[in-house]
């Protein structure tokens, strides 16, 4: 028998969630108990209202993808989230390492050179960077010397307009109605937090899409056990694209129990959880298979990789002025308040007041998963990076358009005095009417702000400049040897150094055996070195790097302050060819 999720009423929350546009099919003849409680029943009798029967069952709904006005709002959503996301996005923000140490790595796969373009130990599971080798394979294969973290950004839409719809579906699946499941997508796309990060090319923006997807398949209104099963491989694959997304996994099955069937729950959560272990243990089995499981002598491992990851220098305690940990908490409230702040405090509230809210109960797995993030970053020594609320968006954004919702039904339908209906109704929808324009007023100019920064700076000018640089004034690329970011790795192998042991990736010349041995000289087996921000920051740690700058001079310097690019010539490499040294000096470039 086919039934309608109809409305269902909080009367001690005086709030209603309205089933988004689905049917569902129940197993049995008639509704079962769960979801019959779940009917409104209204009076009958007389006046005295002694009996009581259920009320008529809402007209049969839609589905999402035969809801026109669904689509339109949904579509027009996305149009907007994705100018505003692509618009000015090779130019701001900054490129960052990581953006270019996962494209090199998806440029290894790409050409048949393995997991990574070094030796590949085991510090992220490598399906985040496979899928980065895939998004951007058609663009390589034809634009070969496009392959480079800037013009690669724009693969990163894909993924944010596929984030958007599904946060949308699961706000309709969740029972939002039509107007909060906008606002959760407007929330998450146009952020200015949001602009900034999900235009990177982040693992963090993958696994959010693939568990965004296991969450829409959690509260799959039509409950088969293949949705459930599928959700638990959505998980998994949010997990290996991601390690971090395992603290999410807690609020999945809560979203998962609560929309599946009584009567095959069991069922339902053992597929899903035996669907996502069965996919992550594929990692360890790849280790072990490749007899890199356990430590040893000669070799990498995947118990050295989670060592390490687990024993990373804490960034401090988030709420200590001092910490590096406040200081990216900072930066996430540069670009935005409302989100990580109002969300947090919403979520909090969700949880506590789920036993009496509708809206609450219904928004139980997101306002979770918020809180557990919160709790990770509260950690006083653990390690905070600034792409970790990433994760959160999505939960945050969705539990804000909650909170909205229930406060908008909470003053528009209570129960009214007969003498005071028409009066009464004016002054609530006027209440409403002031609370969104006061919203609007605070949020608008602070988010114009921050996206106008996203859609006009060019932060990313002096690499561009030094990138032509290296590929203009340097002589023999192929026989030169250069230690860079990995922000200009790639850029550096198209210009003709060879990949690895040409264009070296400067952690890798002290911290990576299979290169240190072919620099036996140190620093004067080194001919230039691209001091950028990141190499400055950890050249401290790392001798030889340390040594390349201390003995070299800069020929070219692009930018001004703490963002500049230096080229730096090495003494070696200036003696053994003066007039080349001198006329590289004669053309140094400041702030250009």
């Amino acid at each position: 028998m086919t039934a309608t999720l109809p409305t269902a009423t909080d009367p001690a929350a005086g709030s209603t969630a309205t089933a988004p546009a689905t049917t569902i099919t129940a197993p049995a003849a008639t509704a079962p108990a769960a979801d019959a409680a779940l009917i409104p029943r209204r009076r009958t009798g007389g006046p005295g209202g002694l009996g009581v029967r259920p009320a008529a069952p809402p007209r049969p709904l839609v589905r999402f993808r035969s809801s026109r006005p669904d689509l339109l709002l949904c579509g027009a959503l996305l149009l907007a989230i994705l100018l505003v996301q692509g618009w000015n996005i090779t130019n701001f923000p900054t490129l960052s390492d990581d953006e270019g140490t996962y494209l090199a790595q998806a440029w290894a796969v790409q050409q048949g050179k393995g997991l990574a373009h070094y030796t590949y130990w085991y510090d992220h599971p490598p399906l985040g960077w496979i899928q980065i080798a895939g998004l951007t394979y058609l663009p390589s294969l034809f634009v070969p010397d496009a392959m480079t973290v800037a013009p690669m950004r724009f693969s990163m839409l894909a993924v944010s307009a596929a984030s958007a719809v599904l946060l949308y579906v699961l706000a309709r699946r969740l029972w939002l109605p039509r107007w909060a499941a906008g606002l959760a997508m407007g929330l998450f796309g146009l952020s200015p937090l949001s602009v900034v990060l999900q235009r990177e090319i982040f693992l963090d923006n993958i696994a959010v899409m693939w568990m965004l997807l296991a969450f829409c398949l959690a509260a799959s209104p039509s409950r088969h056990l293949w949705h459930h099963f599928a959700s638990g491989l959505a998980a998994a694959t949010a997990v290996l694209t991601k390690e971090t997304m395992l603290v999410v996994l807690p609020a999945l099955l809560v979203t998962m129990w609560r929309h599946s069937h009584r009567d095959t729950r069991k069922f339902a959560v053992t597929g899903a959880v035996t669907a996502c272990v069965l996919i992550g243990v594929t990692y360890p089995l790849y280790a072990l298979l490749n007899a890199e499981l356990l430590p040893g002598s000669g070799h990498v491992s995947l118990i050295d990789g989670i060592v390490y990851q687990m024993g990373r220098a804490g960034s401090g305690f988030i709420l200590d002025p001092g910490s590096g940990s406040h200081g990216v908490f900072e930066s996430w409230l540069y670009y935005d308040t409302v989100l990580p702040l109002g969300g947090l405090a919403g979520a909090v509230l969700l949880l506590v007041t789920i036993r009496w809210s509708v809206t609450a109960r219904a928004l139980a797995g997101p306002a979770l998963a918020v809180v557990i993030l919160g709790l990770v970053a509260l950690r006083p020594s653990g390690y905070l990076p600034a792409m970790y609320v990433i994760q959160a968006l999505p939960f945050l954004a969705l539990v804000l358009a909650g909170g909205a919702a229930s406060v908008t039904h909470a003053v528009l339908r209570r129960r009214r005095a007969p003498g005071e209906r028409r009066a009464l109704a004016y002054g609530r929808w006027a209440l409403v009417g002031v609370l969104a324009a006061s919203a609007l007023v605070y949020l608008v100019p602070r988010w114009y702000d921050g996206n106008r920064t996203a859609l006009t700076v060019d932060a990313n000018a002096p690499y561009r400049q030094a990138a032509d640089w290296l590929g203009r004034e340097v002589r023999e690329p192929a026989t030169t040897r250069v230690l860079v970011d990995d922000a200009l790795w790639l850029d550096a192998v198209h210009h003709g150094f060879d990949p690895g042991l040409g264009a070296i990736w400067f952690y890798k010349a002290d911290l990576d055996p299979a290169v240190t041995k072919t620099l036996p000289g140190g620093w004067r087996d080194i001919d230039y070195v691209v001091s950028s921000p990141t190499v400055r920051r950890d050249a401290a740690q790392l001798p030889n790097v340390k040594a390349a700058l201390e003995h070299s001079t800069p020929v070219a310097v692009f930018g001004e302050g703490e963002d500049r690019i230096e080229i730096r010539r090495t003494d070696r490499a200036a003696g053994s060819d003066p007039a080349a040294a001198s006329d590289a000096t004669a053309r140094t470039v400041n702030g250009s």
